[in-house]
């Protein structure tokens, strides 16, 4: 089930989820097998906890690690991955369904590798969906800036 905010948001651009079997599609893999794309397109969203106490949503390339060091630069601290619980209170989404849409009072950082891509899936809320838009939408909707935080 899409969460209503994500639901509004989505319908509001246009755009529509596609939605499969619960659990399906929880890694990045596994969501560009069920769709039928490269690995590379899925969008996963990924919460991050600065030194600093503030957090960061990078949406990134499903087929590549971030970069601790470019996170750095980018947020000018030392950040670690967001626990679980962390993730779920600041995002209200689950780890493996983190969608960029609707997420309040987080830095969102939108790695360039997705620019590549025709078209990119993050996934719409929970880990059995995805959404089919352009990176420039994604940038539109999220109002994300633009990084280069990947290991390549």
């Amino acid at each position: 089930m899409i969460p209503d905010r994500v639901s509004d948001i989505l319908r509001s651009n246009g755009l529509k989820a596609l939605e499969f079997e619960p659990g399906s599609t929880p890694t990045s893999e596994l969501a560009a097998e069920r769709i039928g794309v490269a690995v590379g397109q899925i969008a996963k969203s990924m919460l991050f906890k600065g030194k600093n106490g503030n957090f960061y949503l990078a949406v990134c390339p499903g087929d590549l690690r971030v970069c601790s060091k470019k996170m750095k630069g980018e947020t000018g601290t030392k950040v670690r991955m967001a626990r679980g619980e962390e993730t779920e209170a600041v995002t209200g989404f689950r780890p493996g369904g983190v969608c960029p849409f609707g997420v309040e009072g987080v830095e969102m950082l939108l790695d360039i590798g997705l620019a590549g891509y025709p078209l990119v899936y993050p996934a719409a809320g929970n880990d059995a969906s995805g959404v089919p838009l352009t990176f420039e939408q994604l940038k539109q909707i999220t109002g994300g800036r633009v990084v280069d935080v990947m290991e390549r």
